[in-house]
Protein backbone atom coordinates (compact mmCIF):
# COMPACT_ATOMS: atom_id res chain seq x y z
CA UNK A 1 0.00 0.00 0.00
CA UNK A 2 1.44 3.47 -1.47
CA UNK A 3 1.42 6.27 1.33
CA UNK A 4 -1.51 7.78 -0.93
CA UNK A 5 -3.23 4.64 -0.51
CA UNK A 6 -3.53 4.50 3.03
CA UNK A 7 -4.07 8.41 3.01
CA UNK A 8 -7.21 8.01 1.28
CA UNK A 9 -7.94 5.61 3.59
CA UNK A 10 -7.98 7.51 6.62
CA UNK A 11 -9.43 10.22 5.12
CA UNK A 12 -12.79 7.86 3.80
CA UNK A 13 -12.77 6.37 7.71
CA UNK A 14 -12.23 9.96 8.77
CA UNK A 15 -15.13 11.22 6.38
CA UNK A 16 -17.38 8.98 7.28
CA UNK A 17 -17.08 8.98 10.69
CA UNK A 18 -17.55 12.91 10.87
CA UNK A 19 -20.55 12.42 8.83
CA UNK A 20 -22.16 9.49 10.46
CA UNK A 21 -22.39 8.35 7.08
CA UNK A 22 -22.57 4.02 7.01
CA UNK A 23 -19.74 2.65 4.52
CA UNK A 24 -20.52 2.19 1.20
CA UNK A 25 -19.96 -0.90 -1.14
CA UNK A 26 -18.14 -0.98 -3.03
CA UNK A 27 -15.99 1.27 -1.59
CA UNK A 28 -15.31 4.62 -2.88
CA UNK A 29 -12.98 5.36 -5.15
CA UNK A 30 -10.16 7.92 -4.67
CA UNK A 31 -11.76 10.18 -7.92
CA UNK A 32 -15.41 9.72 -6.65
CA UNK A 33 -17.56 12.80 -5.88
CA UNK A 34 -18.51 12.67 -2.58
CA UNK A 35 -21.16 15.84 -2.63
CA UNK A 36 -23.95 16.08 -4.01
CA UNK A 37 -27.49 14.41 -3.69
CA UNK A 38 -26.57 12.85 -7.01
CA UNK A 39 -23.59 11.08 -5.40
CA UNK A 40 -23.66 7.40 -3.00
CA UNK A 41 -22.41 9.61 0.29
CA UNK A 42 -24.94 12.62 -0.71
CA UNK A 43 -23.06 15.31 1.40
CA UNK A 44 -24.02 18.41 1.74
CA UNK A 45 -22.91 21.82 3.31
CA UNK A 46 -23.04 20.98 6.65
CA UNK A 47 -21.15 17.76 6.38
CA UNK A 48 -18.66 19.99 4.84
CA UNK A 49 -17.89 22.08 8.00
CA UNK A 50 -17.94 18.31 9.69
CA UNK A 51 -15.04 17.05 7.95
CA UNK A 52 -12.92 20.69 7.62
CA UNK A 53 -13.12 20.42 11.49
CA UNK A 54 -12.37 16.65 11.22
CA UNK A 55 -9.36 17.47 9.33
CA UNK A 56 -8.09 20.57 11.60
CA UNK A 57 -8.26 18.41 14.47
CA UNK A 58 -6.73 14.71 12.93
CA UNK A 59 -4.10 16.73 10.59
CA UNK A 60 -3.89 20.90 11.52
CA UNK A 61 -5.29 21.79 8.18
CA UNK A 62 -7.45 24.81 8.17
CA UNK A 63 -9.63 25.07 4.99
CA UNK A 64 -10.45 28.64 4.77
CA UNK A 65 -11.06 29.91 1.12
CA UNK A 66 -14.06 28.54 0.34
CA UNK A 67 -13.56 28.11 -3.61
CA UNK A 68 -10.44 25.76 -2.67
CA UNK A 69 -12.39 23.98 0.17
CA UNK A 70 -14.81 22.91 -3.16
CA UNK A 71 -12.69 21.48 -4.81
CA UNK A 72 -10.08 19.70 -1.97
CA UNK A 73 -13.45 18.28 -0.93
CA UNK A 74 -15.04 17.15 -4.08
CA UNK A 75 -13.58 13.98 -4.08
CA UNK A 76 -11.15 12.38 -0.85
CA UNK A 77 -8.41 11.77 -4.18
CA UNK A 78 -7.87 16.05 -4.11
CA UNK A 79 -7.74 15.85 -0.79
CA UNK A 80 -5.10 13.03 0.13
CA UNK A 81 -2.95 14.85 -2.73
CA UNK A 82 -3.44 18.53 -0.57
CA UNK A 83 -2.45 16.58 2.55
CA UNK A 84 0.27 14.86 1.04
CA UNK A 85 1.57 18.34 -0.79
CA UNK A 86 1.84 20.13 2.43
CA UNK A 87 4.05 17.10 3.65
CA UNK A 88 6.22 17.48 1.45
Amino acid sequence: MTPRDALIADLTALILEATEKAPVAPPLSPEEAIFGTETRLALDSLDALQVSMALQKRYGVRLTDSKETRRLLACVGNLADHLLQKRA
